[in-house]
Order: structure tokens, then C-alpha cells, then sequence
């Protein structure tokens, strides 16, 4: 860390972390020739506290000054201060753009060093080496876990945070920023929060959340490129806190973006809501592919199918898959207890993707742009609630039952007993999920300079192949 040097007493500035007199600047700051405004320091104590925040500003001019200079220029600059391209799913790196047939026009640039993360944050068991432990051998990829009382209020506290740091990132959203300031927001913002960004180096991914421009159907990594005017860009946000995770994404417009871009954005939201109108004790979970193909093709869209929800808790990804496009072969059936993610990719072309050389990013096989939104839902029982039985349509009785709720924003709708064959239709139409990852209402309607478009909402990231991320 640099020192500081003596700013000119006949200046008078306000220490930019405590607001007290200052008499120090930040000597980087002075051979950038940054404004002295939010570069004053009272003392070195204070400069050393503000560190960590403070030497983005250095980032984000270097990368300003850069603008005018071709891609190749600015990255070479970029590639002198370390940052480097990733390979082999986020284990080797390379000063070189590597050989693909790019199926677009968008090219990766090279990505800064990983993120640290304080002591006293409670890690996951990948947050060291990169390999999960207790996920890929654990029961529950194969059996749906039914949370315990404990287990969801954990869940509703832990996606709280999540939507918290998810708004704090879309405030950043503008033509000019990169994705890497971004990724920057979303983990100081978790941290802050005393989470542990979910993402970051599970399975080696390198960066704390996914940016997916444009072509990038998932798991996009943050890196130098600016956001340019007419891009759409999904940021996936998963928070680690209290032992369980919390999962959700949204796809947000960058400047003015063209009408097909925004049709395609909006009639994934509406298959998001589709879906989770669909929610309800005894539901298959394979009709929630069935309604969101269909809303898609009668939009003119296609359903990717490479990657599915998934259950979620104390894993970050458990059983059940929840595929989301039509005819698929997902078991099981949904029940009171159950915590899991729909979060549908829809492509403006053809539904298959292809994979760049990171080992990451995944990007529609044709170049037409793909959006993205995702919830993490719970199956819920009213507290103090009586327990119904219902009769299913073969007019057997069937299993204790309740209605499911959404778990977003950790608000939750109570959910009415599932009522008795009779009265079927009318429960149809009344029940919902509790989604744990919504919106709250004031935040709802926001404009997408990296704010929430009330028609357009957003996503997190899919898993088929069960994704890593």
C-alpha cells in the first residue's frame, strides 16, 4: 500500500472517511491527477482503513484514460497490472486472447486477481481450495430435504442479504462501468453483510458473482469490459450466511436498448412468474418446464436446456432439478418444506449453447441474445396452521398438504391448506409460493440503469449438467 503526501494547507478538504480536516492525499491519486475531493486524509490511520474501497478509484481512472486507446491497447495496459485471461474453468491464466469460433460479437477480457475475504467471515468448504466437500457425495443430491422451522428462517434471513447486494449492483448498472466493478459491488456488499459471496472459487470460478452480457446465457465471469449502450446484462447474485445460501438473478438494460431485446427480456420475467404461479403442494415438478416452453415458443423464443434449477439450503446445489423447458423427465412432486430455484434462460435464436475457453461462460451456439431471471422459492406451512387432508383426482386420500408460498425478500404470503377435491379449482387459482428472493415493494418499478424495470424483472444462475454455479 502506498503512503500519503502532505496536501497544501491553503486548501481546505474534508477527510473523505471521517469528514474531519485533512492534511494528507493519496499519492496515487496525485500522479493520476485525480480531484482532491474524496482523496484527503486526516491521518494514516484513516487512509489505511480506506484502503480496501479507496483504490478502485485508481482502477477506475486507469480504465477512463484508457477509453480512447483500441481494445488491444487498453488491454495490454490492463495485462502490465496483472490482470490476465482465464482458462480451464477458472485454474490457469494467460496474458493471450485465446482461439475460439466466437459465435457473437462479444469477446472476454482479462479479469482482475480474486477478491479476499476478512477472517471473521464463516466460509463455505470450497472457499479455500476450490472443491466443495460435503455437496457432491451428500444424500440430498438424490432425496428433496424437507427444511426444518430452523433451517427456513435462515434461508429467509440469508436471501434478505442476497436481494439486498443484488439491488446495490443493479444501482451501478450505466454504459461505462465494467462488470468488474460490478463484481466489486456484489462482494463488498456481502461481506458488509457478513456473508460470503456463494460463487467465488466454488469449482474454481474466479470472481464473486456472474455478469452475462448480451449472447451469454450463464455464468459470464466479471472482467475489464466497459458496458456499453443497448447491452442487457444478467448479474447473478448467491449469498452464503448462517450455514445456507441464498440464490437469485435479474436482467437488467444498460442505456437504450432495442425493442426486440426488450421483448425478449420481458417474456422471460413472465415465464419466471408463470412458473411460480405454478407452485403448489402435489405439483410435478416437470410442469414447470411444461408452462415455461410454452410461453416461450408462443413468443417466439426457444428454452435452453443445458442448464435447470435446483434445491438449495445448507448445499448450494441439491436435488430436485427443475428443468425448464417442455417434455423433460424430472421425478417428484413438490411438498411443504421443500427449497428450491426456478430460474428459466430464454434465447432470442436457438436453444443450444456453446462454452468459451474459461470453462465458464456459456453462450448461445447462433450469437442472438439470451435474458435470464431466478427466485429462490420455498414450499411453506403457515405457522399455527391446522393440517387438512385433500382427496386427489382418483378420489384417494391423499397426504397432509399445504399450499406453497414465495420466498423473496424474506416476506412471506401465507398459504391457505390445500382443500378437498371438491373445491380444487378454487385453491388452484388462490394458491401461491412464498418467493424468498423477491423484491420489496419500494424497490419495484425501477428504471434499468441499473435499476428494476416493474415489467421486467430478473434472474440467478441455472444448473443442468447440475451447474456448478
Amino acid at each position: 500500500m502506498a503512503g500519503v503526501s502532505n496536501v497544501p494547507e491553503t486548501i481546505s478538504l474534508s477527510c473523505s472517511r471521517c469528514g474531519n480536516p485533512a492534511k494528507l492525499q493519496c499519492p496515487k491519486c496525485v500522479e493520476l491527477k485525480l480531484p482532491r475531493d474524496g482523496a484527503a486524509f486526516c491521518t494514516q490511520d484513516c487512509f489505511k482503513a480506506s484502503w480496501s474501497s479507496h483504490k478502485s478509484v485508481h482502477l477506475t481512472a486507469k480504465l477512463s484514460s484508457l477509453g480512447t486507446g483500441t481494445p488491444r491497447e487498453q488491454n495490454s495496459d490492463l495485462l502490465n497490472e496483472g490482470w490476465l485471461y482465464c482458462l480451464k474453468k477458472g485454474q490457469a491464466r494467460t496474458p493471450k486472447l485465446p482461439h475460439f469460433d466466437w459465435t457473437g460479437t462479444l469477446r472476454p477480457d482479462p479479469i482482475s486477481s480474486r477478491r479476499t475475504v476478512p477472517a471473521h467471515i464463516e466460509l463455505p468448504d470450497w472457499a479455500v481450495d476450490g472443491i466443495p466437500k460435503a455437496e457432491p457425495n451428500s444424500d440430498l443430491q438424490h432425496v428433496v430435504e424437507i427444511k426444518t422451522l430452523d433451517q427456513i428462517e435462515r434461508m429467509r434471513e440469508t436471501c434478505k442479504i442476497a436481494r439486498k447486494v443484488l439491488d446495490a449492483a443493479a444501482r451501478v448498472i450505466r454504459p461505462g462501468v465494467t462488470t468488474d466493478e460490478i463484481d466489486r459491488v456484489v462482494h463488498d456488499a456481502t461481506i458488509e453483510y457478513g456473508g460470503y459471496p456463494s460463487p467465488l472459487n466454488y469449482h474454481f470460478f474466479p470472481k464473486s458473482c456472474c455478469t452475462s452480457v448480451n449472447e451469454v446465457i450463464c455464468h459470464g465471469i466479471p472482467d475489464a469490459r466497459k458496458l456499453e449502450d443497448g447491452d442487457i446484462v444478467n448479474v447473478d447474485v448467491t449469498v452464503y450466511y448462517k450455514g445456507v445460501h441464498g440464490d437469485l438473478n435479474d436482467t437488467y438494460f444498460v442505456g437504450n436498448v432495442d425493442e426486440e431485446s426488450q421483448r425478449l427480456v420481458r417474456c422471460t420475467y413472465e415465464c419466471l412468474e408463470k412458473a411460480i404461479s405454478m407452485v403448489k403442494p402435489g405439483m410435478r415438478f416437470r410442469e414447470i418446464g411444461e408452462v415455461i416452453n410454452r410461453h416461450a415458443s408462443m413468443s417466439g423464443f426457444s428454452v435452453v436446456k443445458s442448464y435447470c434449477g435446483h434445491g438449495i439450503g445448507e448445499l448450494f446445489h441439491c436435488a430436485p432439478d427443475i428443468p425448464h423447458y417442455g417434455r423433460n423427465k424430472a421425478v417428484g412432486v413438490m411438498k411443504a418444506g421443500q427449497t428450491f430455484t426456478i430460474e428459466p434462460m430464454i434465447n432470442a435464436g436457438v436453444w443450444r449453447d456453446r462454452m468459451w475457453p474459461d470453462g465458464w461462460t456459456d453462450v448461445t451456439a447462433d450469437g442472438k441474445r439470451s435474458a435470464q431471471f431466478e427466485h429462490t422459492l420455498l414450499k411453506d406451512k403457515p405457522p399455527g396452521s391446522k393440517m387438512v387432508e385433500y382427496v386427489n383426482t382418483q378420489g384417494n386420500r391423499g397426504e397432509k398438504s399445504y399450499a406453497a408460498t414465495v420466498i423473496e425478500g424474506g416476506v412471506r404470503q401465507p398459504a391457505k391448506p390445500v382443500e378437498k377435491h371438491a373445491q380444487r379449482e378454487e385453491r388452484d387459482n388462490a394458491e401461491q409460493a412464498v418467493v424468498l428472493t423477491a423484491a420489496t415493494s419500494d424497490e419495484k418499478g425501477k428504471q434499468s440503469t441499473g435499476e428494476r424495470s416493474d415489467k421486467i424483472p430478473q434472474i440467478v444462475p441455472p444448473i443442468k449438467r447440475r451447474s456448478p454455479l
